[in-house]
């Protein structure tokens, strides 16, 4: 491989804890669900990439899906900025507070 054209990504990359609710409007729930799919691709898609290390949905008393955690890392707040702008789930208007927070897994 010449010199310089290694492409993987650094090892300490900036890692986030990402919480994010639902509105709560009628049509909330049928909205998450159809736009679920484009959600789950872009995930694997992070997941392949390194950037997704962990999420899922936030249930509610009767197991419906209102919110979202997920814990992501990126080389760059430029890159965090990309997703954001990029993700279905604020997009499509699934998501209505988004909240990012550095966090750092711990190595145990």
């Amino acid at each position: 491989m010449l010199k310089g054209s290694v492409t993987s990504k650094k090892i300490n990359m900036d890692q986030y804890l990402i919480t994010a609710y639902d509105h709560t409007d009628a049509g909330a729930l049928q909205r998450r669900m159809n736009v679920r799919p484009h959600h789950l691709d872009g995930a694997k898609e992070l997941k392949e990439n390194k950037n997704f290390i962990l999420g899922g949905a936030i249930l509610n008393d009767e197991g419906n899906m209102i919110g979202s955690v997920m814990i992501m890392q990126f080389e760059t707040e430029e890159e965090l900025q990309a997703w954001q702008q990029s993700e279905p789930y604020i997009t499509q208007g699934v998501w209505e507070t988004v909240d990012i927070k550095p966090f750092k897994v711990a190595n145990v």
